[in-house]
């Protein structure tokens, strides 16, 4: 039986209040960063703490040309519309067993969730956690992490979606984990430059991060870009040289689009996330980014701890093929 056609979806940056966000219609996720973002108790919002490096403080905001319906199922919160679901669990590690333990249980409790739901098919998903590079060795809290997520993820998964690890500075034990799911599985993409994650050798972790670089979504809508950064192979490269790493991270960016068999290049439909190891750094990737990106590609810069020590910025986002898919819901409750 064929899945109904997915409804266009969007991403915007928004510097709206957030309860005029939320009142607009067909708006399937809120997420607010740092403290200064607002608290709701609308399933849809989020607030993750990471601090924006700039004067605005923007919401991030998914938008699907479709009605929304929301709710909570335990420690899920969860809203769907369109053939699309954004799902979403906070947790505190030491109330369950540390930074392994809530990593599985997280990830088993919002894949039971999402299996019984006729949009099963995870595309995306995003993971923050606090003192990401604490510990030594195998002992180091991303590592622990990697290892309960891969538990968790083995009854759910045959294949690995995009996915996002950055390490925050908000409460300690505080782990974040949010994805976006679909009626119809998406494509996997690798970069021919880079190593696949979950083939990392033994030196990285006793288990390799689960994710895919990129993942083509349903119905043509785009591609939802993995955290990116300065690895070939799977060797950092340019270590203590943050702008030889954010031309590095574009070029691996470059490389994922003509893997996916798109142009390169990103437009005003195509936000960008950016995430910085050291506050000092924002002018400059901001300046270096202002020179290499078109000036209407939204992008946001927020300070977040790589998983790598030596990793001193990373970029995920959104590739649309054009601006028709952000056109298509550009006046879904604008209140521009």
């Amino acid at each position: 039986m064929t899945a109904p056609a997915l409804a266009p979806f969007a991403v915007r940056y928004r510097s709206d209040d957030a309860p005029r966000l939320l009142d607009d219609p067909g708006t399937l996720a809120l997420i607010g960063f740092g403290a200064g973002a607002a608290t709701s108790a609308d399933p849809r919002a989020l607030r993750v703490p990471l601090a924006p490096l700039q004067d605005a403080v923007p919401h991030e905001q998914w938008v699907v040309d479709a009605a929304v319906s929301y709710g909570r199922d335990g420690a899920v919160r969860w809203a769907a519309g369109g053939g699309w679901l954004y799902a979403a669990i906070e947790l505190d590690e030491a109330a369950h067993g540390g930074a392994e333990a809530a990593a599985e249980y997280a990830y088993r409790r919002l894949g039971a969730f999402t299996a019984a739901r006729p949009e099963r098919h995870v595309q995306r998903i995003w993971n923050y956690l606090g003192a990401i590079n604490a510990g030594e060795g195998d002992d180091e809290h991303y590592r622990r992490f990697c290892s309960g997520r891969a538990r968790g993820m083995a009854p759910y998964f045959a294949a690995y979606p995009a996915a996002t690890a950055i390490g925050h500075g908000g409460a300690p034990g505080l782990l974040q984990v949010y994805w976006l799911a679909a009626t119809a599985p998406g494509v996997a993409v690798e970069n021919p430059r880079q190593v696949s994650a979950w083939r990392y050798p033994r030196q990285y972790g006793p288990t390799a991060p689960t994710f895919a670089r990129a993942e083509r979504l349903p119905g043509e809508t785009g591609l939802a870009i993995s955290g990116t950064a300065a690895v070939v192979g799977h060797a950092t490269r340019h270590a203590g040289d943050v702008l030889a790493q954010l031309d590095e991270t574009l070029a691996n960016l470059d490389a994922l689009q003509a893997a996916a068999g798109l142009a390169s290049g990103f437009d005003a439909a195509s936000p960008l996330k950016v995430y910085v190891r050291e506050p000092r750094d924002a002018r400059a990737i901001a300046a270096r980014l202002r020179a290499r990106l078109a000036p209407e590609v939204p992008r946001l810069l927020l300070q977040g701890d790589i998983c790598r020590r030596d990793l001193l910025v990373e970029i995920d986002g959104w590739r649309f093929e054009s601006g028709e898919r952000g056109a298509a819901v550009k006046g879904v409750g604008s209140r521009e």
